[in-house]
């Protein structure tokens, strides 16, 4: 895996800036910083919230959650050279591990060539389910209730006339029967809610529980749960890339051969659920630090992914890699993507708000399909490292800051024994420490 963090990827609404920042890894943090607001178009108050220096006060973080002590920080990245459907984005990126930044900014570097990401969504619809418990007839409440829907979505949407106004709100609903459970029959309503910029819990939650009294009416039973479900397999996003054997060809590997082993390496996945699992970490490596950096809620999209790969009862690979009749190695990617641009961190959290200003998107469905690419690029980096020197030579080599800071390394001296421990291949604490020793 190549050390690639170099490049970057901005702003749709900025047809000016570009995602391409040749020579950017080797800038110090301050002049990096300058060169992405530059191609961002951002002001230097954004450049001093996306520093991170005195953003989150004590007072703010006391008001977000419950018994504040303090606040709890992550490097904050700048994913390079993203093209997705034609427009450069610079992409924010919150994470601890080493590697993520550089692949991802590495893969789509590659991609770019080729055409850059492409993507499509569903629209932003998410669900609510009320429980119903104690129904004599279960499948006749099923259809009393949707002999009922228009006035239960007239209901609902009575909760919130401001998503009713910019199109969004309640626009059908599910029943579904239970029959056999440990606490006997069951009806199980869905609401179904377009959320439009919203990550929407707060939305079908109040929903829920506002038609809940008339739910349990018509059934004939007691309801108990009114929540929002993470599997918000309505609300989709899909990405994919095209990629030449010529664009993968390095000096010594054939290009139609990684792109090989990136199917072959991929087809595991596809087929066992104990490759699938870490299979499908690697791609939230790339898709949990932009959630986290903007803000979003990094758990219900892990939910929602994880179930989502489940959802024909095995659990498997959410991305599916292959070799087209030309040749082209093509790789796919569809899972859920419940995102907000308003309300929660995305509005409170003061670096949130530059991270989306720094991306420069204007809805959640194109920042949820920008963080699909990001997940594709990052699972082919992944599998592009499986399938030619193997996954730990490029981590590692980018590890050995980590391992060096570790060793007790300052400033400066922290590239250099990098560096040398790098190139010995030795990238352990003792090894950082005879670098050390030997001055």
């Amino acid at each position: 895996m190549t050390n690639a963090a170099d490049d970057g990827g901005a702003m749709t609404s900025r047809p000016e800036g570009t995602s391409r920042l040749e020579g950017l890894r080797d800038l110090p943090p301050d002049a990096r910083r300058e060169a992405v607001r530059g191609a961002a178009g951002l002001d230097q108050g954004d450049a001093a919230l996306l520093a991170g220096e005195s953003v989150l006060p004590v007072s703010l973080a006391n008001g977000m959650i419950e018994n504040v002590v303090g606040k709890f920080e992550l490097p904050l990245g700048v994913a390079a050279n993203f093209t997705v459907n034609g427009r450069d984005y610079l992409v924010p990126m919150a994470v601890e591990e080493p590697s993520v930044v550089a692949a991802a900014s590495y893969m789509a570097r590659i991609v770019r060539t080729c055409g850059g990401f492409h993507t499509s969504s569903t629209q932003p619809i998410m669900r609510a389910q009320i429980q119903v418990l104690g129904v004599a007839d279960p499948h006749g409440a099923r259809q009393r209730l949707l002999a009922d829907s228009d006035a239960l979505i007239e209901r609902a949407n009575a909760r919130d006339a401001v998503l009713i106004g910019l199109g969004g709100g309640c626009k059908d609903i599910e029943v579904h029967v239970f029959e056999d459970t440990p606490v006997g029959a069951m009806v199980v309503l869905h609401l179904l809610v377009d959320v439009r910029d919203a990550m929407g819990a707060n939305t079908v939650n109040s929903m829920a529980e506002a038609i809940a009294p008339r739910v349990a009416e018509i059934a004939g039973g007691s309801v108990r749960l009114r929540i929002l479900s993470n599997l918000a397999d309505r609300r989709l996003v899909r990405a994919r890339a095209e990629v030449t054997p010529e664009a993968l060809t390095t000096a010594t590997l054939d290009g139609a051969d990684v792109a090989r082993g990136i199917v072959e390496a991929c087809a595991l996945a596809v087929i066992d659920p104990y490759r699938a699992a870490t299979h499908n970490k690697g791609i939230m490596n790339g898709i949990d630090p932009v959630v986290v950096a903007t803000g979003n809620d990094w758990r219900a999209i892990e939910a929602g992914a994880h179930a989502y790969a489940a959802r024909d009862g095995r659990y498997t690979s959410l991305t599916r890699w292959e070799v087209s009749g030309t040749g082209t190695l093509v790789g796919t990617i569809e899972l859920p993507m419940a995102l907000g641009l308003v309300g929660g961190a995305t509005k409170t959290h003061p670096a949130a708000g530059a991270a989306l200003r720094l991306l420069g998107v204007t809805s959640a469905t194109e920042l949820g399909e920008v963080v699909a690419a990001v997940g594709l690029a990052q699972n082919m980096a992944a599998l592009r490292a499986l399938a030619t020197e193997g996954i730990q030579k490029g981590h590692m080599a980018l590890h050995a800051r980590n391992i060096a800071i570790l060793a007790g390394a300052e400033d400066a001296e922290i590239d250099r024994i990098a560096k040398a421990m790098a190139e010995s291949g030795d990238v352990s604490v003792d090894g950082a420490k005879a670098v050390m020793a030997a001055g």
